[in-house]
């Protein structure tokens, strides 16, 4: 069992509603799942797993136009346990976005926001395209990390938007932004490695890949000049809390690495902020440093 750890993404939503034909697709060809993920996850069952597994806390996927969610309802009775994306931004109605994070910030834990540069627009908008800039702007006066997804995603729908060389633009020219890209950056692995080398306030989550299968890059570079910027998440329960920390637990990395990998990156770039008075934030907060 973990000594510690946190969990940064997973999606006790997927029982609320009928999921897409896209969500069913991924499920069967590409993590050969059966439709087991997609019923039901009851509070005591998540919180269970966690305990096994050493997991303190686990942000949970939200949508801003959804209060009715199971992960309002989960973060609302625990927020000592749970924690919050805000993502479902309609990008091409700015004002609207930025105002609906706002509030949503403001009524619960929010962790992070969250936006899939593949999963909207019909794949057509990188994340260097102006249409994000407000949303880095209102992140960066929020103090709030930014999640956004790299790499090739899983299901049938465009993916170039999705290249990590778009966010070398994006960190020239918001440097202060708290950035982590996430579910990987599968086929460019040695791109996003470079660019975190560059860039301090970029980081990168491997929620979606069982640890057993990282990439050989990765891992150097989690041994070496990486030890603060690499952050673990299930997606659970596309692959479950326990299959995901068991195979951290059994990477060759060093006890103090592994403790970053599992927690002490995650605690750094998300819960800290949380943990902060209210009203804290603002103009006197800092880029995170490696």
């Amino acid at each position: 069992m973990a000594k510690r750890a946190h969990d940064c993404l997973i999606n006790v939503h997927f029982g609320d509603t009928e999921q897409p034909a896209w969500m069913h697709r991924v499920k069967n060809e590409y993590f050969k799942q059966d439709d087991a993920i997609f019923r039901k996850w009851e509070m005591s069952q998540v919180l269970d797993e966690m305990d096994a597994n050493g997991v303190e806390r686990a942000i949970l996927t939200g949508n801003v136009n959804d209060r009715n969610s199971s992960a309002i309802k989960f973060a609302e009775a625990r927020p000592d346990r749970f924690a919050l994306t805000a993502g479902g931004f309609d990008l091409l109605r700015p004002m609207q976005a930025l105002r609906l994070l706002e509030s949503f910030v403001a009524d619960y834990p929010v962790a992070t926001a969250s936006a899939g540069p593949a999963f909207w627009g019909d794949g057509q908008y990188p994340p260097d395209n102006a249409v994000y800039y407000p949303l880095y702007v209102k992140c960066c006066e929020l103090d709030l990390p930014l999640c956004m997804n790299a790499g090739l995603p899983g299901p049938p729908i465009p993916g170039e938007a999705q290249n990590p060389i778009y966010y070398d633009r994006v960190m020239v020219r918001f440097p202060e932004l708290r950035l982590c890209m996430i579910h990987g950056a599968d086929p460019w692995w040695e791109i996003a490695v470079r660019l975190m080398i560059k860039y301090p306030n970029l980081h990168l989550m491997t929620s979606a890949w069982a640890p057993k299968y990282l990439p050989g890059a990765l891992l150097d570079y989690m041994r070496t000049r990486g030890k603060t910027k690499i952050i673990f998440a299930s997606d659970a329960p596309i692959l479950s809390i326990t299959r995901t920390v068991g195979e951290a637990e059994r990477l060759d990395l060093p006890p103090e690495v592994l403790d970053n990998y599992l927690y002490g990156n995650a605690q750094r770039f998300f819960f800290d902020r949380l943990e902060k008075p209210h009203g804290a934030l603002g103009p006197d907060a800092r880029p995170v440093t490696p």
